[in-house]
């Protein structure tokens, strides 16, 4: 059975795409080839894909670097997003 999907949406460009439940925002803006961001490791170190999500629910499933995303940035709803997965519909902005 497959995961639920739902839709990112880039505030700064209007770039849409989906996300499984069970993949990272990431994971899925790469496989989408939409931007607006690089990315480096994919593991929480480098703070390349640090981004503030605007609404939506999410998860933290991989830790972050606190060397990039303080637990205050945390609390505001910024992140990494090869750290997070969605719970339902997400709209995402760059720093």
């Amino acid at each position: 059975m497959a995961g639920r999907k739902y839709t990112i949406t880039v505030e700064d460009t209007g770039a849409r795409f989906p996300c499984g439940e069970d993949e990272s925002v990431l994971e899925a803006m790469k496989k989408a080839g939409c931007g607006p961001i690089l990315y480096g490791c994919f593991g929480g170190g480098c703070g390349v894909c640090k981004m503030r999500v605007l609404s939506g629910d999410y998860r933290v499933f991989k830790r972050m670097s606190r060397a990039h995303v303080s637990e205050w940035e945390e609390d505001e709803g910024i992140a990494l997003i090869c750290c997070i997965k969605p719970r339902e519909n997400l709209k995402i902005a760059r720093i």
